[in-house]
């Protein structure tokens, strides 16, 4: 038998003391052989991430190893220097990061970056590097390369820095691959070509990497699998080849994980919304204009002849690739941005062109979830001055804005006490929670909701999708949902909207046009799906 590139033997991490457990990994053991892929599932926090920066040593101080053995092609990691491991990182295993942005040098050239890595643990020189450098590019399929090697990572789509990051974990031709949610932010399509690309590299001859899989996405784990290990609060709960896993659970936590797993078929219609429309554009046009090194003038039509309306009680998605447009539109539709050419509404008022000392008293009507709450809450300020803000701009006295505070946290399932708290006090989903009851706090008549679900786990997303619904129907809402999760879009939305190179292409009701879709792009959308899991 092939002996296995990663052997971890009763792994044991230790958390910091007060914590709500011990471990942030317990007794978990696997075996990866060259050429397999293993899929780490589980919700957030549990342990899948320190799981795989403890194989990197890239533990942060506070947590330690304190019992188990970390085996890399028959080498203990153990007790390494961290000479000896940096040495490893990189030649002997490489690891792909989630957010591409994070794990890129903003102020460095792409080709310098992966350069870098050569530079460390090759004694070529500069000609043979940078030809290395190009190859790399071409082999994960990146256009024009040698413009690549001078491009900065902001002037390249979402995909494109994660084929970045992926050269440069496998540039080297590592023995391992370590994927920590490589494709979570990616759009269906951008997401298919990624695990396309690190299959297509994990099975070249002079390459043939085990590959440590990490995702919450089910769809995900039954496309590239070979096995799956479940994790939950630490431990392992479930592991074994991926049909038997997903087709026929033995753990009640993996059952849990796959029944929140959202459907691509959609449930049946509810009555068609027919009142007045209280958000509403035509003809909406968005164009930025720059220029180049040579002064000369560029223009691009990020927005063109967009046209749509939300209703009371209804969820209007938007769906479509990174870069077609939907977050623009949002922007334009909330006036964060002002649109080039057009008509906005918000219910009976013409806002299009408004200067922003007329638009501000108009604002409660239109509020916004956005996707990451760590960025849209302030860190200093407990969750009750955060939620009572917006209301007291508006005129709402403290001691009323406080006590709708208390209300809001009792509709969006949080404890009342959790008003003294700051946002790091809370998990992700419960985040996302304060985020949706501070736009309530305005007591609008539409909530945008850009990619808010598309960063939670599947059980915390299910919770989230419910909420909103519940929220919708109880308060009479319209809600603007934008996102790349055509499952997710299947479940919650009655209509859908599909965008692409700033046009809308093809919308209707939900159910007919995922059954019968009659733009050439929204049956690609829709093949790229995921496959089914069970």
């Amino acid at each position: 038998m092939t002996a296995p590139v990663l052997q971890i033997e009763n792994l044991r991490v230790a958390l910091p003391g007060g914590g709500d457990r011990a471990f942030a990994v317990q007794d978990v053991s696997l075996s990866i052989a060259p050429g397999r892929t293993l899929c780490v599932v589980g919700e957030s926090g549990s342990g899948k991430s320190v799981m795989a920066t403890a194989v990197m040593g890239l533990l942060p101080r506070e947590l330690k190893a304190v019992a188990g053995r970390i085996v890399l092609q028959g080498e203990s990691l153990q007790g390494a220097s961290a000479l000896r491991l940096r040495q490893l990182r990189g030649k002997a295993m490489g690891m792909v990061f989630q957010e591409p942005m994070t794990a890129l040098n903003p102020v460095m050239r792409c080709g310098d970056q992966v350069d870098e890595l050569l530079r460390a643990h090759t004694n070529w020189p500069a000609a043979q590097r940078q030809q290395e450098v190009l190859r790399i590019f071409e082999r994960v399929r990146l256009p024009e390369p040698p413009r690549m090697l001078r491009s900065f990572p902001h002037q390249l789509s979402g995909g494109q820095r994660q084929r970045i990051v992926i050269a440069m974990a496998m540039i080297l031709k590592p023995a391992l691959l370590i994927c920590d949610e490589p494709t979570t932010a990616l759009d269906v399509t951008t997401q298919k070509e990624i695990l396309k690309l690190i299959a297509e590299l994990q099975a070249a001859e002079d390459l043939a990497s085990a590959v440590l899989f990490i995702t919450h996405d089910m769809g995900v784990v039954a496309e590239i699998a070979d096995e799956v290990l479940v994790m939950h609060q630490g431990r392992c709960v479930e592991m074994g080849a991926v049909d038997a896993v997903l087709r026929a659970p033995k753990a009640d936590y993996t059952r849990m994980l796959l029944d929140a797993v959202p459907s691509m078929t959609p449930p049946a219609p509810r009555p068609e919304a027919t009142g007045p429309a209280l958000l509403a554009a035509q003809a909406l046009d968005k164009t930025y204009q720059s220029r180049n090194w040579m002064g000369q003038r560029r223009e691009t039509h990020a927005l063109r002849e967009a046209a749509l309306a939300v209703r009371a009680g209804e969820t209007l998605g938007i769906v479509g690739e990174s870069g077609s447009g939907k977050s623009t539109l949002a922007r334009c539709l909330i006036r964060l941005i002002d649109p080039s050419a057009g008509s906005i509404r918000w219910g009976d008022a013409e806002v299009a062109h408004l200067a922003e000392s007329r638009l501000r008293p108009l604002r409660n009507r239109v509020q916004v979830v956005f996707q990451d709450p760590n960025r849209s809450l302030n860190p200093r300020r407990t969750v009750g001055e955060s939620i009572v803000e917006g209301a007291m701009n508006l005129g709402l006295a403290r001691a009323a804005a406080l006590a709708l505070a208390e209300d809001l946290m009792d509709k969006v399932r949080l404890p009342r006490e959790g008003l003294n708290r700051y946002p790091s006090q809370f998990s992700g989903g419960q985040r996302q929670r304060i985020a949706i009851a501070r736009a309530l706090a305005c007591k609008p008549h539409v909530l945008v909701a850009d990619e808010a679900v598309s960063a939670l786990d599947v059980s915390v997303q299910a919770q989230i999708l419910a909420l909103l619904r519940d929220i919708r129907d109880e308060l009479g809402l319209g809600v603007l949902f934008i996102t790349h999760d055509l499952r997710v879009a299947a479940q919650l939305c009655d209509r859908v909207i599909v965008m692409h190179q700033g046009r809308i292409v093809e919308q209707g009701a939900t159910a007919a046009l995922y059954a019968d879709p009659q733009h050439d792009y929204t049956r690609t959308l829709l093949q790229a799906a995921p496959a089914g899991i069970r």
